[in-house]
């Protein structure tokens, strides 16, 4: 037994599992979302790649991936850290794997995972094109396709409860998913392009998956300083927002929640921007 995977309480009532990638960094969006999920009562299984935040220039943080899964628990959540490499067309299956066998069913996936290097029209290679591509676009595509495969909760059911077999004519059940997008491509044209594509296949799953009784929305969390902005781009962007501040992932997390939330069941197939009215 690992350090972040603990004996269930068979008297306990079953609790939901969310499933969320790109969870590496404690103060980035993923992990935000990851502990307000956990504080409303969902299990907790995440990715991360070390690998990735090693070359970028904030830098890799040691020991994060066990620290976060200490706090979840803290907040009563089972939880499952599991290092995948998205660039590798079989993670996601390898994922839902582990995911599944420490957890149980996932009902909630979040796709808060992301390749980004900044770089325009004219000085993008194709070697990064293609790993913008397959880590944002094509890893999404093959793990909301593998959520589709497995999901078995049954339309009408509530997260944590057993399906009622109401039947697909009822309505929204208890899936869902939701990707985190971008709409910034000057200058950083293989994310912005890459994530264009991700609310394309994002919004396809709305309809082609209505028969499980899942949503799936995509959000645009706006201007987020999770370490990357430096003084005078962060002045300058709360200077252009209506509320003049920065987002932070808790208000990330917040939409997340609600979205994942049987309240939330409503709001399907939607491109939401919560970014606090800054112009984009």
């Amino acid at each position: 037994m690992t350090i972040n995977e603990q004996p269930s309480d068979p008297a306990a009532p079953a609790r939901p599992v969310a499933l969320i990638t790109g969870v590496g960094r404690s103060i980035g969006i993923g992990a935000g979302i990851a502990r307000q999920l956990a504080a409303s009562g969902w299990d907790i299984a995440f990715t991360y790649w070390t690998p990735y935040d090693r070359r970028m220039e904030w830098g890799a943080e040691d020991g994060a991936a066990a620290s976060i899964a200490r706090e979840l628990e803290e907040a009563g959540a089972r939880t499952a850290a599991i290092e995948a490499d998205l660039t590798g067309p079989d993670a996601p299956i390898r994922i839902f794997d582990e995911a599944e066998q420490r957890l149980g069913p996932v009902t909630a996936l979040v796709l808060s995972h992301a390749e980004s290097v900044d770089s325009g029209l004219l000085d993008t290679t194709v070697e990064a094109f293609d790993r913008h591509f397959a880590v944002n676009t094509r890893a999404s595509w093959l793990l909301i396709r593998e959520y589709g495969l497995r999901f078995r909760g049954q339309p009408g059911s509530k997260p944590g409860e057993p399906g009622t077999g109401v039947g697909a004519g009822a309505g929204a059940g208890a899936g869902r998913i939701v990707a985190l997008t971008s709409d910034h491509t000057v200058g950083n044209l293989p994310y912005g392009a890459s994530k264009g594509a991700l609310d394309r296949i994002t919004l396809a799953a709305a309809h082609e998956l209505a028969h499980l009784g899942v949503t799936a929305n995509v959000v645009n969390p706006g201007p987020v300083d999770t370490g990357w902005m430096n003084d005078e781009l962060r002045d300058a962007i709360a200077q252009g927002t209506p509320l003049g501040r920065l987002g932070t992932p808790q208000d990330t997390a917040h939409l997340v929640d609600f979205l994942c939330s049987p309240q939330g069941q409503w709001v399907n197939g939607q491109l939401l921007k919560s970014n606090g009215g800054a112009a984009s």
